[in-house]
């Protein structure tokens, strides 16, 4: 559980740059071994990049494929120790980078939308579940109970998944928790979708003062045709590095620990937070 907003002071600064990656691809439809296969791929390229983190697509080991996954969620989501997994933890022990893979999740009997972070060594160090589910994913998925930050070489990256980024909010917890970065796999289809990636995720920056990641699939999954364009955005909404539409490509930017603190100098939003529940319960008043 992330720690109230009263405390966001307490974490510093990092002391140097972090390399981040985005990966896009086109997911095999159900295929988890080469989904995972073509992760692990990446994962090495982003290690001869200089990553140390790389984060894929909502649901990209399955690709998105509701009617799948509700149909033989044993088959294509994934469970605790799920050895299909093992092709990616092996490519981050050799590496020395993370992966924040997409993947559908069974756990005790229920299913959820979870972005799996995957250490160094190769074992599973956090799993975020959606909190914000989208349309007919109220009817396979639970919403997750809790936002996820995760801690790599002083850097405090804050986890989301697609729909979350369409709610000022959750961006908003992970700043108020610490968090340097927001860090999202999604999948945004052509036409609306792209209008809404290019609309919210400069806004969740410059709101937060905080770099952004969005890793996006490519081609058709589960019914969309996604429209590619992962970004890494700077601290002050800018786009730093970007994909193209519709072919497999990986991006890397360096997330710059001075960048940050001119940025958050100069637009001290954050810092100038007030109370938004004091704030509400004013407005209710004047109303």
């Amino acid at each position: 559980m992330r720690e109230h907003a009263a405390q966001r002071q307490t974490h510093p600064l990092p002391t140097r740059p972090i390399r981040i990656a985005a990966a896009q691809a086109q997911a095999a439809a159900g295929d988890i071994e080469a989904n995972a296969a073509a992760a692990a791929a990446m994962v090495r390229e982003a290690g001869r990049a200089g990553a140390r983190l790389v984060v894929f697509p909502e649901k990209f080991l399955s690709g998105y494929e509701p009617d799948l996954i509700r149909a033989d969620p044993r088959r294509y989501a994934v469970g605790a120790g799920d050895p299909r997994l093992d092709p990616i933890a092996e490519a981050c022990r050799e590496t020395g980078t993370v992966a924040v893979v997409g993947a559908a999740v069974h756990d005790q009997g229920d299913l959820y939308i979870s972005a799996l972070a995957i250490g160094t060594s190769g074992e599973l160090v956090a799993r975020y579940d959606k909190q914000n589910l989208f349309k007919s994913e109220h009817e396979i998925y639970r919403e997750g109970t809790a936002g996820c930050t995760l801690q790599l070489d002083g850097w405090r990256l804050g986890l989301g998944i697609c729909y979350d980024s369409g709610f000022p909010e959750h961006a908003r917890a992970a700043a108020l928790d610490g968090c340097h970065a927001y860090v999202v796999g999604a999948l945004f289809g052509v036409g609306n979708g792209h209008h809404e990636l290019r609309t919210w995720f400069p806004a969740r920056a410059l709101d937060n003062t905080c770099y952004v990641v969005l890793a996006n699939h490519i081609g058709t999954t589960g019914g969309w045709d996604a429209c590619g364009s992962s970004t890494i955005w700077g601290p002050d909404g800018r786009p730093l590095a970007e994909a193209g539409a519709d072919h497999p490509e990986l991006i890397t930017a360096d997330l710059d620990p001075e960048a940050l603190l001119t940025v958050r100098d100069s637009e001290p939003m954050l810092r100038d937070l007030r109370d938004t529940a004091t704030e509400a319960r004013a407005w209710h008043r004047l109303g």
